[in-house]
């Protein structure tokens, strides 16, 4: 597993990821239009509105990353063009009211991370029947026309297996690991959980308990994983979580459990909590999914529907035409070339005074 971990590493790092720092933005949760004619209304000479519909901002990805890319991607291919913005705050029933209103808005195209994958269907049914495409964007919709994400199997399995390389390098080939999953609405979470199974299943440690966690909640995580200290605790060897929040609840119920040391614990998102846990020795691994070429991907796509055009795919998915990247695992040995290297935050937010010796430890300043 670790030979394709660095197969993935090559070919996401080869791809040009190049992110730049980006400051927050606000959680906003209207529609107005945003980016390239955000003040406009109607986007000038005739260009074509494209809805952007992000699902929360408990993660700090959307706000922070994924919505100021995409726009500046829009933007920067067509100039005519703006993005009718808004976050569903995870809430399916808002987010329905928000693609309605951007569909009245008189959208062209949706762009679509569902809150709930099933609850968007009718979404889908109602942009089609005003005959507007809608892109699939990092969770997939049964019947999008087409589809940008990573490959969420596989993130499952190198987080797996990252945990179980890590527990047998310690010397324990035997024990319990508790599985935190994401939402039991989120079909990504699905696939996470799935290829994290194909690998655990078969390592030869215990899955004691399993969690599917309500909205991604880290407050829920961590109420639960609390709720299993006393039945695991002298015997549990690693902690699988799905991602960044649900680690950190994870974490901080073991901490206040008394656990000491702490086990392995996985995560994915690489949010910068998560960078400095793992710089700090709390957790032992996050994913990184570079955001800024799917981000390009869905925004290419969503231009050329939006003009009646077949965009380009690397592959099909369930049957939709799709663009599917690869994560990489991060651990403290390869912060610097990966997180550190793409710019995703800067050193100094990375490097604050308490985290500054772990900093210098892992060779980055």
């Amino acid at each position: 597993m670790r030979a394709r971990s660095t197969r993935l590493a090559g070919i996401a790092l080869a791809a040009g990821l190049g992110l730049t720092s980006i400051a927050a933005c606000g959680s906003s949760s209207d529609n107005t239009p945003s980016g390239s004619n955000s003040s406009g209304g109607a986007a000038a000479g005739g260009g074509k509105k494209i809805a952007l519909l992000l699902p929360e901002s408990k993660t700090t990805r959307y706000e922070t990353f994924d919505r100021p890319l995409f726009e500046a991607a829009v933007k920067a291919s067509c100039a005519d063009c703006s993005v009718i913005y808004s976050n569903a705050d995870q809430d399916a029933g808002k987010q329905q009211q928000q693609a309605e209103a951007a569909l009245t808005q008189g959208a062209n195209v949706l762009v679509l991370d569902p809150v709930d994958g099933k609850a968007a269907a009718s979404v889908v049914a109602s942009a089609k029947s005003s005959g507007v495409p809608v892109v699939a964007y990092d969770r997939f919709i049964d019947g999008a026309d087409y589809y940008v994400s990573f490959d969420n199997a596989t993130v499952g399995k190198i987080q797996a297996q990252t945990l179980v390389d890590l527990v047998k390098k310690s010397g324990k080939t035997s024990g319990d690991v508790v599985m935190i999953n994401g939402s039991p609405t989120d079909p990504n979470a699905a696939d996470f959980k799935s290829g994290a199974h194909s690998v655990l299943d078969g390592s030869g440690f215990k899955i004691a308990a399993e969690y599917d966690t309500p909205d991604w909640s880290p407050d829920k995580a961590q109420q639960w994983m609390e709720g299993q200290i006393s039945a695991v605790k002298g015997n549990l060897v690693g902690v699988y979580a799905a991602n960044d929040g649900t680690a950190g609840g994870a974490i901080a119920a073991l901490k206040g459990g008394g656990v000491n040391p702490l086990p392995p614990v996985t995560g994915q998102d690489s949010e910068l909590a998560a960078i400095q846990r793992i710089l700090a020795g709390d957790q032992a691994m996050t994913i990184y999914k570079p955001i800024k070429p799917e981000a390009e991907a869905a925004a290419k796509a969503a231009i050329a529907l939006a003009n009646k055009q077949t965009p380009e795919k690397t592959t099909d998915f369930k049957g939709i035409a799709s663009t599917i990247l690869d994560p990489i695992a991060v651990t403290k040995d390869n912060i610097k070339d990966t997180i550190v290297k793409d710019g995703i935050y800067k050193t100094s937010d990375i490097c604050s005074s308490t985290f500054a010796a772990a900093c210098t430890a892992a060779g980055i300043s």
